[in-house]
């Protein structure tokens, strides 16, 4: 197996990470799968912002653990989850790190949701 490559942020490859202020909700089929006042919005380099959600503010009884696993040279090992909702599934909807690096140490524990698989809404 070759060594995975670790890149740390920087000026070519910004991330930021900083608590949301805003009331974030995550919708599938009128179920509620997240509801958190403590996300935190990671930006990084030219992708758009993505909402982590602490697992304590997701269903987790709305997720199967996926078998994908994917690798990011600036935060780790991800693992996918798949959402159940009124028999239906949505496979690999939602994303986390769960030993994220160092320089992401705050995602640890916290859930992400592609936005074109889920309604996501940010409240003030």
């Amino acid at each position: 197996m070759a060594e995975k490559i670790v890149r740390l942020p920087g000026e070519d490859h910004p991330i930021t990470i900083e608590p949301n202020s805003s009331r974030i909700r995550v919708i599938l089929r009128g179920k509620v799968l997240a509801d958190s006042r403590n996300a935190l919005t990671l930006n990084e380099a030219q992708y758009p912002p993505v909402q982590y959600i602490p697992r304590a503010d997701v269903d987790m009884t709305m997720l199967t653990r996926s078998d994908l696993v994917t690798y990011c040279p600036f935060k780790g090992d991800c693992s996918y989850f798949d959402i159940s909702v009124g028999g239906e599934g949505t496979e690999n909807a939602v994303w986390t790190y769960e030993a994220p690096y160092p320089a992401v140490s705050p995602i640890k524990d916290c859930l992400a949701f592609y936005p074109d698989r889920v309604s996501i809404s940010e409240i003030p």
